[in-house]
């Protein structure tokens, strides 16, 4: 955002919603930042080399190209490289990044997604 705009939306008592979800400016027209919600974050070590990392949050909008109140983050690791995230990055949705592979995930409800989730770590893990 170049500096005049910031400025001139920081005088107005306004702070920019930049980086608060997907990196896109939502502060061309003045309103008041409103944060997404933070539901769950854990991190579970699940031996020596690999662990989960998991974040789930309620948001005011949907993420472009999802259709829900939810932004969600959901990572496998092992030996420092991701092998298995599920996210919905603003203008791809909601996608499983399966090793190199991008593949569209059907969003129904957190729940199911965390059983998706650690279904496929089983399966991973199980390889």
């Amino acid at each position: 955002m170049p500096l005049d705009i910031y400025r001139r939306i920081e005088k107005a008592g306004v702070m920019p919603n930049v980086g608060l979800i997907d990196n896109t400016c939502a502060a061309l027209l003045p309103f008041p930042t409103v944060k997404a919600e933070l539901l769950l974050r854990e991190r579970h070590q699940l031996d020596s080399k690999s662990f989960v990392e998991i974040r789930v949050w309620r948001v005011p909008r949907s993420v472009r190209e999802s259709g829900h109140e939810f932004k969600y983050s959901l990572a496998y690791v092992v030996e420092g490289e991701c092998v298995l995230r599920y996210d919905n990055e603003a203008g791809k949705g909601d996608h499983i990044h399966w090793a190199d592979e991008d593949r569209s995930y059907n969003f129904t409800t957190p729940e199911q997604l965390l059983a998706d989730f650690w279904s496929d770590v089983d399966t991973w893990r199980s390889k």
